[in-house]
This record gives C-alpha cells, sequence and structure tokens, in this order.
C-alpha cells in the first residue's frame, strides 16, 4: 500500500503551522499578546518539522516545499501588518518582503536547474557564506528566529513595550534591539543568496548557448 504523503507527522506539523499563523493574523488588530504567542509558537513548530522529517525518515518534496512556502507566506503577512500599523516605514518592508521572496525563489531555481535535491544542500564550491549559513543548523536557526522576533517585537511594541527588564527598556523592546541586527544581516546574507543564485543560472545560460553554437556548427 503506498505512503501517504499527506500524513507524515512533518507535514501535519505544517499544517498547524498555517492555523497557529492565520490565528495570530485574526487577533493582530485586537489582542497582540495572543496575537505574537501564535505567531511564535508556529515559528517555532518550523524547527519541529525538519527534526521530525530527518528522525522519522518522512522527509518529502511536499513537505520541504511546504516549509518554504509556509515561511514565506507567513512573514509576508506579518509585514503586511506592519505597513499598516507603520505607513512611514511602509518602502521598508516592501523591500525585505521583495528582497526575502525574489532572493528565495533565484535560489531555489538555482538548485533545481543545477540538479540540486535541497536548496539547503549547498556544494564545497558554493559561496562559503551560504555554505555556512544553511549547513550549520545553529546559524541557520538563530539567524531564522532572530529575523521573525524583530518584525513580531515591531509588531508588539506598536501596542505596548512589555514590562520593564533592562535599561529602562521594556521587554518587547530590548527583544526588537537584539534581533534587528541579525535581520539586517540576514537581509544581506539573502542579497548574496540572489548573487550567488542568478550568477549560477547566467552560467547556464552561457553553456547552454555555447551547446546550441556547437550544434548549429
Amino acid at each position: 500500500m503506498a505512503e501517504n504523503i499527506f500524513l507524515f507527522i512533518p507535514n501535519i506539523v505544517d499544517y498547524f503551522r498555517v492555523i497557529f499563523a492565520f490565528a495570530s493574523f485574526y487577533f493582530m488588530p485586537t489582542d497582540p499578546w495572543l496575537a505574537s504567542i501564535l505567531y511564535i509558537i508556529s515559528g517555532l513548530l518550523d524547527a519541529i518539522d525538519g527534526h521530525l522529517a530527518r528522525t522519522l525518515n518522512q522527509g518529502s518534496k511536499l513537505g520541504a516545499m511546504l516549509d518554504q512556502l509556509i515561511d514565506r507566506a507567513t512573514t509576508m503577512c506579518l509585514c503586511a501588518a506592519l505597513c499598516h500599523f507603520y505607513p512611514q516605514y511602509m518602502l521598508f518592508f516592501q523591500a525585505s518582503m521583495a528582497i526575502d521572496i525574489v532572493s528565495h525563489w533565484f535560489h531555489i531555481q538555482s538548485t533545481l536547474m543545477t540538479g540540486g535535491k535541497s536548496h539547503k544542500v549547498l556544494d564545497l564550491s558554493a559561496n562559503p557564506v551560504l555554505r555556512h549559513y544553511y549547513h550549520n543548523k545553529i546559524i541557520l536557526f538563530v539567524m531564522c528566529s532572530a529575523n521573525e522576533l524583530f518584525f513580531c517585537m515591531l509588531y508588539l511594541c506598536y501596542f505596548t513595550e512589555g514590562p520593564t527588564v533592562l535599561f529602562g527598556l521594556g521587554i518587547c523592546r530590548l527583544i526588537l534591539y537584539i534581533s534587528a541586527p541579525l535581520s539586517f544581516l540576514k537581509t544581506g546574507i539573502s542579497l548574496i543568496q540572489l548573487g550567488a543564485a542568478m550568477s549560477n543560472i547566467a552560467n547556464i545560460d552561457v553553456a547552454d548557448r555555447e551547446q546550441m553554437k556547437e550544434k548549429s556548427t
């Protein structure tokens, strides 16, 4: 009997990620604390699904696609909300969304065109920054978590600073300041990723054109 990929445990976790994320979006206009908690739970489940896929030997192309798209969609929806709360910074959020989507799209397409099985597995000839970023699970987790916390705390700080914890700063503001540099660094890595992927695809174009010239002569 064929396996039901839709019912793989990691994929079920991804379904719950969607549920928690949209519950968060529902409460964003009215209950910032609940919305933030639900959003963070959705983000934490992202770390769990990959671990379960490896542990249970339930990795799948469907799961990889779900993982990527849920990551992009949830962050984009939060940034869309931030455009409403901080209209003066709309261009910043729009640029962040565009860089995130375009860089990952090019990276995935580049990986597929060069015969790679996963956008997170790079060969030794790959850009060293990207290689360390994707191959070191701690770095990847910290960077992605900081990026999500930065946007989430921006949202939360619109309503409240949270309890004062250090230097007269509320906990939400403190987390925002700590996560901001890592979030900006992640955007820089996305730009490096975009440049590397575009270069790889351009090299494929060059090779294809050379083959066409050889065939025509």
